[in-house]
């Protein structure tokens, strides 16, 4: 037996993990109507009439241990919220002096800084560039649907804001990111939504993330099915289910949430736009993933990777979560204060959290032709019944395959022209090739039997 070596830096096996730092937890300007995060306000007991801020100890604790963590080129630090700039400017210089301090010699250190763009002026800009910061901006599209869910707490709506923080962004050269929360509406209206980032704000890279949130989500943590986690059984609901539709009067879902149909209709309609005009110029996350999948590479996006529990979550306090969309009590893991994130992020529970979403996938799941592109996606929206009453379904899978079914075809061509190898899909390499060789076999059986016919008179 040959034992292969696993990936290496600076001698030693390489290592990496990820953390979305809150420093200031779910505190946030502004009152997004879907927001996932506003609750864990209440939900995790942060003083009242008081906002969470990071203190400088477990601040730099943190960025200490988050480096002394990893073995690796790059070292990404992602700055979240609520919103992270009402912090001020003169935390976030805080944060890039440590960083230097503890920065290793050779090593890259990047932030990442996902923002509502509402508190965004020239200094924080200059800042921003500066220092390299990619800033991930909220935006959900043209004003009308903007506005109808991204609100202030006077419930007008942000998107003059976020427009001059648009401004402000492409003055100063700093680079950034569009995130694009895909709800009820937006969802109906996906060529105006991805035409407006296009041309108008003229966003490099597009992120859309489907809103799917249960009416129970404010309270009680996703179920992982046959994990024995706690979490809301939904008995018999299964795809087409009246109770899955968003604004039924009995459903299971909040009213703002994006349909399954109407998620995987959103992509097919943007992914054609891109497909015909923006491939090279516009960058797509879901759809980037897509085609490096397709090539036969690991998914680089953990809610459609095999396995996750790679992306922790830490709240002002220092205690860490198991995940973004985990951050409830049973899923706290420790605090960095009394235990190191290296060994939280590659502890035995933690694992065991990852790799419970390839061990819980459905049968139906595991027979799908599209597993290779979604691996049942996030464990969190797994809360339907498969059509064998086997529950564990996504939520979206009705979408999601909708979606990788249309774009297949096209996936291979873009790949084929560029050269590269298509490993996935009806029209992967070996499909194609086991057509050529049955109709290469087809052909010579014909031929065979003609040459070997019976020679029939002419004449009678």
């Amino acid at each position: 037996m040959i034992l292969t070596q696993g990936p290496q830096f600076n001698g030693k096996a390489s290592k990496r993990l990820h953390v979305m730092a809150k420093p200031i937890g779910a505190a946030c300007n502004i009152d997004c109507t879907y927001c996932y995060y506003l609750s864990k306000q209440d939900l995790l007991e942060y003083k009242k009439g008081c906002s969470p801020r990071m203190d400088d100890e477990t601040l730099e604790t943190y960025i200490r241990q988050y480096i002394e963590g990893q073995n690796t080129p790059e070292i990404i630090f992602s700055w979240q919220g609520g919103e992270p700039t009402m912090l001020g400017l003169e935390y976030f210089e805080k944060i890039v002096l440590l960083q230097k301090k503890y920065q290793p010699s050779g090593i890259k250190i990047s932030n990442d800084l996902q923002t509502n763009g509402t508190l965004l002026n020239d200094e924080w800009c200059e800042f921003l560039a500066t220092n390299s910061f990619l800033v991930g901006l909220s935006i959900d599209g043209p004003e009308l649907l903007h506005n109808t869910y991204r609100t202030n707490k006077a419930g007008r709506g942000t998107f003059n804001q976020v427009m001059q923080a648009v401004e402000l962004l492409h003055k100063h050269s700093v680079k950034f990111a569009t995130l694009t929360c895909v709800n009820n509406l937006t969802s109906q209206n996906p060529l105006e939504v991805y035409r407006f980032l296009r041309d108008v704000v003229k966003s490099p890279q597009m992120q859309f993330i489907p809103i799917v949130e249960q009416k129970t989500f404010r309270t009680d943590a996703p179920q992982i099915v046959g994990e024995g986690q706690t979490g809301q059984t939904n008995e018999q609901l299964r795809q087409g289910d009246k109770r899955l539709i968003p604004g039924h009067k009995d459903s299971v879902v909040e009213s703002w949430c994006v349909s399954d149909e109407a998620w995987g209709n959103f992509l097919i309609a943007v992914f054609d736009e891109w497909a015909r005009h923006d491939i090279g110029k516009v960058f797509v996350q879901y759809f980037e993933a897509s085609i490096e999948t397709w090539m036969g590479r690991q998914n680089p996006l953990c809610t459609l990777g095999e396995v996750c529990g790679k992306g922790l979550a830490m709240e002002p306090t220092g205690d860490v979560f198991a995940c973004d969309h985990y951050v409830y009590p049973e899923f706290k893991i420790g605090n960095i204060n009394q235990r190191s994130l290296d060994d939280m992020a590659f502890d035995k529970k933690q694992q065991e959290f990852g790799f419970a979403k390839s061990r819980s996938l459905t049968s139906q799941c595991q027979k799908c032709e599209y597993r290779f592109a979604c691996h049942g996606e996030c464990p969190k929206n797994r809360f339907i019944r498969t059509r064998d009453g086997e529950l564990g379904l996504n939520y979206l899978c009705a979408g999601w395959k909708k979606f990788f079914s249309h774009a297949d075809r096209s996936i291979a061509y873009i790949l084929r022209a560029m050269k590269h190898p298509v490993k996935h899909g009806k029209y992967s390499d070996s499909e194609l090739q086991a057509a050529r060789e049955k109709a290469i076999a087809e052909r010579a059986s014909l031929a065979q039997n003609t040459s070997t016919a019976p020679a029939y008179p002419t004449k009678f």
